[in-house]
């Protein structure tokens, strides 16, 4: 008879006395168990019984094919179908599909090879795991299919339904249980024949193939994952209902709130993309050696961390059993050696460090290269975009974004991945120098503590958000309180502006206090499964070591082992909160990156060399929303060195067409030339080099007066910029002031007066020397006198330039060469000063309107 219970009888030799299950086993081709013995004992020889396992196991797969079948009737019946061009395509989802139907085949196959090649018989059992496992799998394939392409409207989370989910985490831990008969002979682990070798080389396929499963199943790659509601397709919404677009309006941005509930890993190959770069500092060779510095660090780590309990282990049964004291000095040295390398904890060791040196111009690399790019791509925005900005909230966005990417790389390079590794080698460990029991333990607890770990901190993402949320506006408002502190001074409002910022602190406070009470869950969780596992594992090694199975320093090694694993275990809580809340704060950045540029430069643009400085409007169209027209056919040609104006209502189009004409937006239709040539096919920066501007509103930088007019040619000497201010006659007020040019303006240059910040506008063009001059009623918010002062001033910048004004008061353009009245975004009215008031039309009422409320004004002061 042979080891297990594999039994062969000689026809020379009498049968033995057996139990009655297994007599019927071998009298019998064809039996429930087959040639694995009995359903009974469980437990025999060093293991399970496999019939009694598989039995189990093919029996709830049978009950698991009820709620697949549940499911998969739901969606086929409630789903509705999802385009094609709203399915994620993704590598991921491909190998899950690959890894369901390698589990669909290996079923047939394995059951065949059983029959066929291993044990020439088949039994009941067989035919149930077929069964079950087949039928289980397919109904996986059936339901993964339908989750691709249908969608359930009602369903909240967005992503692979949770009976799928609970079928690959089955698949899993059924195969791994399967390692506590590891030293059975009655299974194939230990076997080294080859038809036993191929049942342990589809373990090993199954293995691989459920933990893949459920590794990727948690981020449902190729699952369509819409925010609210389905997008079909523009007839299909629900427009009489009021449904929103799915995708925002360019240039909206939105806060954090607008993620919804949706998982954090949601979108994982999208942020990967975008975080590569500040991964890897391609192009930085010094940098590059260092991060492969720091990877010979981790894996030296990850060697020495085993060794450490185990000659603590030497140490002990060395000094319990007596050796010699050259045997215990040596295993001591290297103790301490090791420990020194290690560290305590999660700090303090050479390796750690070490690393931590190298690592400190990496993670200086990637914060500069973040804020950068991050700046770069914000200036490249529209106008739009920065009119309906939040500054403050885009302001904590990006601060919170760029600490999260270097906090990010740091947990998951550092925490996450080495505290993996050391779990599988503990694992392996265990397994092979103790026996599967321990190993089990371990699997066990550590399993309990993940899915608790990414089951709690999933829940609670969402108070994470809405605290972001809230903290956004509570700074919004402050920020805005205090940049418009003047309209709080004029309205005796400071009560009212510290109420509305005290009662946005307590609403962010009511969402910090369902964080911080989440968070206090979550820790009392994961400590009682670590506990629990150091209290199963320890009463079992302190039982071998009395039974003397085990030495002292065995349960020494375990203890010690187990805490030095639990130590960063304990951390991988926090590793996980902080990479998802390093994840939600990186969300807000991802939607400043995924700002789209409304005005950008095609390939083949060319770099405008202006040399006349025509400007030139033909039929141009152009509406900020498809609902408003804004210009309609507007045409006209300011030829070199002409001054045209534009008068109007308010609202008429006049700022527009400035605008367009420095390419602020695109127009709908028409063209507008410079020099008979189309703004749109140039540069941007080639044509605004070309153009100065004087704005209505002049906004300064908090700087000295001599950076702030420099700030129209960077390069511009000291001289160069005191010729400026010269000519825009502010050179001897600033000479007045105690720090002359060194004089800070202040915020938005609100120490200077408005006369002298429109001087300050004017030095700059003047240093500029553009080729075309647009003045955006420069003097329109100014007194009379000081706009008759600073009349001189622009009549300087225009001088031999081509102009084009936008007037509030008339008297400031009489001189021009052509006057174009606008209208509802028409031109209707053009001609010089006098030939309009010949005319007698819309110019001549607003002239002679002008000359009213000129008279009214003097008579008021003589009067007074």
């Amino acid at each position: 008879m042979n080891s297990g219970n594999k039994i062969e009888f000689s026809p020379n030799l009498p049968r033995p006395n057996l139990p009655h299950h297994v007599t019927m086993a071998t009298n019998s081709s064809f039996s429930y168990c087959g040639i694995h013995g009995g359903f009974t004992p469980i437990w025999r020889n060093n293991g399970l019984s496999q019939c009694f396992y598989d039995t189990i196991i093919s029996g709830i797969l049978v009950l698991l094919l009820l709620p697949l079948f549940y499911q998969i009737n739901k969606m086929r019946k409630s789903g509705v179908a999802v385009e094609s061009k709203y399915k994620p395509r993704s590598m991921m989802y491909k190998l899950q599909v690959l890894c369901m139907l390698l589990l669909f085949i290996e079923v047939p196959v394995s059951f065949g090879v059983t029959w066929g090649v291993v044990d020439h018989v088949t039994s009941g059992m067989a035919i149930l795991t077929l069964v079950a496992r087949s039928g289980a799998v397919l109904a996986g394939c059936w339901l993964l299919h339908l989750e691709r392409n249908m969608m359930l409207l009602a369903l909240g989370k967005k992503g692979h339904s949770g009976i799928m989910i609970f079928l690959w985490g089955y698949l899993l831990s059924t195969e791994v249980l399967r390692t506590t008969s590891w030293n059975s002979e009655e299974w194939w682990f230990q076997q080294q024949t080859p038809q036993q070798q191929i049942l342990f080389g589809f373990w090993v396929g199954r293995l691989v193939c459920s933990s893949l499963l459920f590794t990727i199943g948690f981020w449902s790659p190729g699952v369509p994952k819409l925010n609210y509601w389905l997008h079909l397709s523009e007839d299909d919404r629900d427009v009489e209902n009021g449904s929103e677009h799915l995708n925002r309006p360019r240039g909206e941005f939105s806060g954090l709130g607008s993620h919804g509930d949706r998982s954090t890993w949601s979108g994982l190959k999208e942020k990967a993309v975008l975080l590569w770069p500040y991964m890897w500092p391609s192009g930085n060779f010094f940098l590059q050696v260092r991060v492969m510095m720091c990877v010979v660090i981790l894996v030296a780590g990850r060697v020495v961390n085993p060794y450490v309990p185990i000659y603590y282990k030497n140490i002990v049964n060395g000094l319990t059993t007596n050796q010699p004291w050259s045997y215990v000095w040596v295993q001591v040295c290297a103790y301490v050696g090791l420990k020194f390398l290690q560290g305590s904890g999660m700090s303090g060791g050479l390796l750690n460090g070490l690393r931590s040196y190298l690592w400190i111009r990496v993670q200086q690399y990637t914060n500069r290269l973040v804020q950068v790019r991050l700046f770069s791509h914000l200036h490249s925005l529209s106008l739009r975009w920065h009119l309906s900005r939040k500054t403050g909230e885009v302001l904590r966005s990006i601060d919170r974004g760029t600490i999260s990417i270097n906090n990010l790389l740091s947990y998951i390079v550092f925490n996450i991945i080495p505290t993996i590794c050391d779990i599988m080698i503990a694992i392996v460990y265990f397994i092979t120098a103790f026996n599967a029991w321990f190993g089990l333990i371990v699997f066990i607890c550590l399993a309990l503590y993940l899915v608790a770990t990414i089951i709690i901190t999933e829940w609670r993402t969402k108070f994470r958000r809405d605290m972001n949320t809230k903290d956004n506006k509570a700074k919004q408002r402050a920020i805005d309180s205090l940049l418009n502190f003047e309209t709080v001074k004029y309205y005796n409002a400071e009560d009212h502006e510290v109420r509305t910022f005290d009662e946005a602190i307590k609403d962010y406070q009511e969402s910090e206090y369902l964080t911080n009470t989440s968070l206090v869950f979550l820790n009392l969780s994961q400590n009682t499964i670590i506990n629990a596992g150091l209290f199963v594992g320890s009463m079992l090694c302190a039982r071998y070591v009395l039974d003397d199975k085990f030495q002292i320093g065995d349960f020494v090694l375990f203890g010690t082992y187990i805490v030095q694993l639990y130590t960063p275990l304990g951390f991988f809580g926090t590793y996980y909160r902080m990479i998802q809340t390093s994840f939600i704060d990186m969300e807000n950045m991802f939607d400043l990156f995924k700002e789209g540029e409304e005005i950008s430069d095609e390939e083949d643009s060319i770099v405008l060399q202006l040399k006349t400085g025509k400007v030139e409007f033909d039929n141009v169209c152009f509406s900020y929303t498809p609902e408003k027209q804004i210009l309609k056919n507007i045409s006209f040609t300011v030829n070199p060195g002409e001054t045209y104006a534009l008068v109007g209502s308010s609202g008429s189009g006049k700022s527009t067409i400035i605008r367009l004409l420095f390419r602020f937006y695109d127009i709908q239709s028409g063209v507008i030339r410079l020099d008979n040539v189309d703004i749109s096919t140039v540069t941007q920066q080639s044509l605004r080099a070309c153009i100065g501007v004087v704005p209505q509103d002049t906004v300064l930088f908090n700087d000295n007066i001599m950076n702030n007019i420099r700030y129209g040619r960077i390069s511009a000497r000291d001289e160069e910029v005191e010729e400026a201010a010269q000519a825009s006659d502010i050179h001897h007020r600033i000479l007045a002031m105690p720090d002359k040019y060194e004089t800070m303006v202040g915020e938005r240059g609100l120490k200077l007066s408005g006369g002298e910040k429109q001087r300050v506008a004017i030095a700059r063009t003047l240093l500029k020397a553009p080729d075309i001059v647009l003045l955006d009623e420069a003097t329109s918010a100014l007194d009379t006198t000081t706009e008759r002062n600073i009349q001189a001033s622009l009549s300087r910048v225009c001088a031999g330039r081509t102009s084009i004004v936008v007037a509030h008061r008339l008297s400031t353009i009489v001189n021009a060469d052509c006057i174009l009245v606008v209208n509802e975004g028409e031109i209707i009215e053009r001609g010089s000063h006098d030939e309009l008031l010949d005319i007698g039309g819309i110019y001549n009422e607003m002239w002679q309107q002008q000359l009213t409320e000129t008279s009214d004004a003097k008579e008021n002061g003589k009067t007074k």
